[in-house]
């Protein structure tokens, strides 16, 4: 996916080689709140700051105040705030990174969110330290390494059928029901009528020859 914009969130700051190189990569910089801090700690300057301004550090609020788009309401979170900035002004291909750790609550919110994303026609995946969150709607095929482990989440898919990993789908009615799969080959494919969220595992590095 060629990416249009990142969006920055406010949990941990990514450490892994695949999240830092999209943030580094990114034509477009949308930080969410105080998500901004460690972006501009780390040397960079955001295109776009964007929440209710309560947890970016008050000097960096004076000094990108000029970046900052606040928008008040609590009905939803920054993170969508973001996305529905970016959607509104036609970049649809985004990636999410930091979107993950520190408090449990926020990360579960964040990732069901993708759904919604999708659904309001995003092309949007989430990128953390250990692999990659992907909505998918019906059947698709992801390319992969033979060994690399998958999960897949329900939300609403019926006829859920995999081809290419170890162990068989069904109509998974809990979200572990689905984890830690593991794809056979260097593709796989889901098939299924509905919604369903896929992580896809970084690929672990071959063991060294000790010859």
């Amino acid at each position: 996916m060629k990416v249009e914009a990142v969006v920055l969130a406010n949990g941990e700051y990514p450490t892994a080689p695949l999240p830092l190189q999209i943030l580094a990569d990114a034509p477009y910089v949308v930080c969410c709140d105080g998500g901004a801090d460690e972006y501009i700690r780390n040397g960079h300057t955001p295109n776009l700051i964007i929440g209710d301004g309560d947890s970016i550090s008050e000097e960096n609020r004076k000094k990108y105040g000029h970046l900052l788009h606040r928008i008040a309401e609590q009905e939803t979170n920054d993170q969508t705030k973001a996305v529905n900035y970016l959607l509104s002004q036609g970049k649809r291909r985004i990636a999410i990174v930091g979107a993950t750790g520190k408090r449990e609550d926020h990360t579960l919110g964040n990732i069901s969110l993708l759904m919604d994303y999708m659904r309001a026609g995003a092309d949007v995946r989430t990128y953390t330290d250990h692999g990659i969150f992907i909505p998918c709607r019906n059947t698709c095929t992801f390319t992969c390494q033979p060994g690399q482990q998958v999960s897949i989440i329900n939300f609403n898919a019926r006829k859920l059928h995999g081809l290419g990993l170890v162990y068989p789908l069904s109509d998974f009615t809990n979200w572990w029901q689905g984890t830690l799969n593991e794809c056979i080959g260097t593709e796989f494919t889901i098939e299924a009528e509905g919604e369903y969220l896929v992580f896809l595992n970084f690929p672990q590095p071959l063991p060294q020859s000790t010859h």
